[in-house]
């Protein structure tokens, strides 16, 4: 025959993964072919398995012709028979250069047959770039699905056309397989054949099938060069595929999640039998308990997967029955600040001050019920339609908001700010840049001077941690109340007495209310008085008390500015229903409060301290206020990030005084060096 080295049409069979049965599937379609065509198959499996020569029973012939050269080449029971290597270390010693001259001279072919390997190794470049057809071989189940798009992307960076691709399933083993139209939507690629098991009567039916789909490859169709097709970009197609085979996978666990979740609401009780008060030994005999459920009917409901994906299905199971399900790897991680839930099919998180959604999700809205009832039943909350709205915390002190239908309108929402494992600390926002040194030293002294302070800032501005870095610097011997909605303060001192406010319970009784909790405390014997948000009528009972003795209180409050934060202490004060004259209640806040801190969430993400102002009395009917530090923003560079300094307005507080009398040593020169605010330059 005048072929030339091209024109013998190559088709290549890759399998998706090791045992997909390619080599068979290559022995019995040249076996088939052989009768009507000059056909060739070729090993180039390059693991030194020698597959194809004992099939063929071709070892002894394949060694004696097998000379100086890896390549060896013979003619078996009408088909030319071509093994790369005998042995895996010859792959080592076999070059690019032989392989391609071996290929150019294998002329006058009608069909070449290529058991490749992948990935794909240098050496069988030959045969790729002289490929018209890859079929890509998979078992039609999940790990077969999931290898098939791996595989691909593959071929597609060597440059391979989609429209050269085409898929053949081949069922290696009894059980439910993927559907063909699932495998095509998740892999955009056809199956050109389906391959039954080989015990099967219609085996060689669809053998025959395939034999007549490979002839029919045009003998002109030769691949010169390969480039993606015009207009089918191959990241689109590697992205689409990688979409769609995730989709495919999910809900194919997602079902048999639902399943096994079903069945272990019926044998447990997860809601109860699982939460903050749980002890450690129920805790293990739970767990075991459900483990053993979940192995049983995984293997009853069978899962094809590997056995890190069997793994990683039965740790999931267990969270969601003991944990809080897909929240379980986002509360691990300690960049994570907020967790926000928009319904079981969305979840958001804030990291590094920016928020960004995630890949999680729960298989339904019985889930993320399941584990909001999870969160507030052992702290004694209840959510219904009755009481759709909740606050509560985990037990590692995050701070959880949970809101339901027929309030969510797009079902049920839930919120949880997280305060990391580890506190921080003075030094810690010093080294973040959020606060400096010299201003924190001179808080420092404010706290220990038993002067009032309050923390303003807007949401996620970081008013709680910094009221938490604020009383670190109370004295051990001091003892310390604190009240809270949701306890989040987490105190260093051994002295500490912590309240929490309750809601009404299921007949409309029993609340307690920050208020009650705060004059109860008066009859406690405080030191300080500590009231992590302050909100409402209580704010009278605040200012009172300051004034009556139990100075040195902290507390946070929802404002844009230091001023802001005075106008709503005076508007809390009117909520609280006496029919007070605004003066009274000005005096109150100006003899009352003494420093107020703003805190604020920058465009970039990061919080920062904005300014510290020092109450100073009243002139007519306004409280004055002085500013002392301000940080003065210039702008934002290159990254998006925010520029600007920290300034001393070079006001001299009025505190000071207080401080000599306290006997704390305090530097009135430090704030000096600082920089001069800029409008006062």
């Amino acid at each position: 025959m005048k072929a030339t080295a091209g024109d013998s049409p190559v088709s290549l069979f890759i399998g998706s993964k090791g045992g997909s049965g390619t080599t068979t599937l290559c022995t019995e379609l040249c076996r088939a072919m052989k009768a009507t065509r000059n056909v060739a198959l070729v090993d180039a499996d390059l693991t030194g398995r020698r597959s194809i020569a004992v099939i063929l029973d071709a070892v002894r012939s394949l060694d004696a012709a097998r000379t100086n050269a890896a390549i060896s080449s013979v003619r078996v029971d009408g088909i030319t028979v071509v093994e790369l290597v005998d042995r895996y270390d010859a792959v080592f010693t076999l070059g690019e250069a032989p392989v391609e001259a071996f290929a150019a001279g294998m002329t006058g072919f009608t069909a070449i047959l290529v058991d490749a390997p992948q990935p794909f190794a240098a050496v069988v470049r030959p045969f790729v770039t002289r490929a018209r057809r890859f079929f890509v071989v998979l078992e039609p189940t999940l790990l077969g699905v999931a290898g098939a798009q791996s595989l691909i992307a593959d071929l597609q960076r060597f440059g391979v056309p989609s429209d050269r691709i085409a898929l053949i399933t081949n069922v290696r083993s009894a059980g439910e397989p993927v559907a063909r139209n699932h495998i095509e939507t998740a892999l955009q690629s056809q199956v050109v054949a389906e391959i039954p098991l080989l015990t099967s009567r219609a085996y060689a039916k669809s053998i025959a099938a395939l034999q007549q789909y490979v002839e029919s490859i045009s003998p002109n169709n030769v691949l010169s060069m390969l480039q993606p097709s015009t207009g089918s970009p191959v990241g689109t197609h590697r992205n689409g595929r990688a979409s769609a085979v995730a989709t495919l996978l999910d809900a194919k666990r997602d079902e048999l999640k639902q399943q096994i979740h079903q069945a272990l609401l019926r044998e447990v009780d997860l809601v109860s039998a699982s939460g903050a008060n749980t002890d450690s030994a129920k805790l293990a005999v739970l767990r075991a308990k459900i483990e053993s459920i979940t192995s049983d009917l995984i293997a009853e409901h069978g899962f094809d997967g590997s056995a890190e994906e069997l793994a990683e299905l039965r740790q999931s199971i267990v969270d969601e029955a003991l944990g809080l399900g897909p929240l379980e790897d986002l509360l691990k991680d300690d960049d994570i600040t907020e967790i926000m839930v928009n319904g079981p099919q969305t979840i958001y998180v804030e990291r590094r001050g920016m928020i960004e959604p995630t890949n999680k999700h729960f298989s339904d809205s019985e889930q993320l019920r399941l584990i909001i009832e999870r969160i507030i039943t052992p702290l004694g909350r209840r959510i219904d339609e009755s009481s759709p709205m909740v606050d509560a915390r985990l037990p590692d002190g995050s701070r959880v908001n949970a809101i339901i239908e027929p309030v969510s309108i797009d079902g049920s929402t839930l919120t949880i700010r997280r305060f990391g494992k580890k506190r921080l600390t003075a030094e810690d926002l010093i080294n973040i840049g959020a606060v400096p040194p010299e201003v924190m030293d001179f808080l420092r002294v404010a706290v220990q001077s038993r002067l009032n302070c309050v923390v303003s800032g807007g949401t996620g501005s970081g008013k709680t941690t910094f009221l938490n870095v604020l009383s670190s610097f109370l004295p051990d011997r001091e003892r310390i109340i604190t009240i809270e909605d949701a306890a989040e303060l987490l105190l260093n001192q051994s002295h500490i007495v912590r309240l929490e406010s309750r809601p009404p319970n299921v007949e409309g009784s029993g609340e307690i209310r920050i208020r009650d909790l705060f004059r109860n405390a008066l009859r406690m014997r405080p030191d300080r008085i500590i009231i992590g948000e302050c909100r409402g009528p209580e704010a009278l009972d605040m200012l009172q008390a300051m004034n009556t003795g139990h100075d040195g209180s902290l507390t946070t409050i929802h404002a844009n500015s230091q001023r802001d934060a005075l106008s709503r202490i005076e508007t809390m004060v009117l909520m609280a229903g006496f029919d007070l004259p605004v003066r009274a209640i000005r005096e109150q806040i100006a003899s009352a409060l003494d420093i107020v801190v703003h805190t604020s969430r920058m465009r970039d993400g990061t919080r920062k301290l904005l300014g510290v102002s020092e109450v100073v009395g009243m002139e007519g009917e306004i409280v004055t206020m002085q500013e002392i530090i301000r940080y003065s923003q210039r702008g934002m560079d290159k990254e998006n990030k925010v520029v600007g300094e920290f300034c001393y307005t070079g006001v001299q507080p009025n505190c000071l005084k207080r401080f000599e009398e306290y006997g704390i040593p305090y530097d009135s020169r430090a704030l000096n060096k600082l920089a001069l605010l800029p409008s006062l330059w």
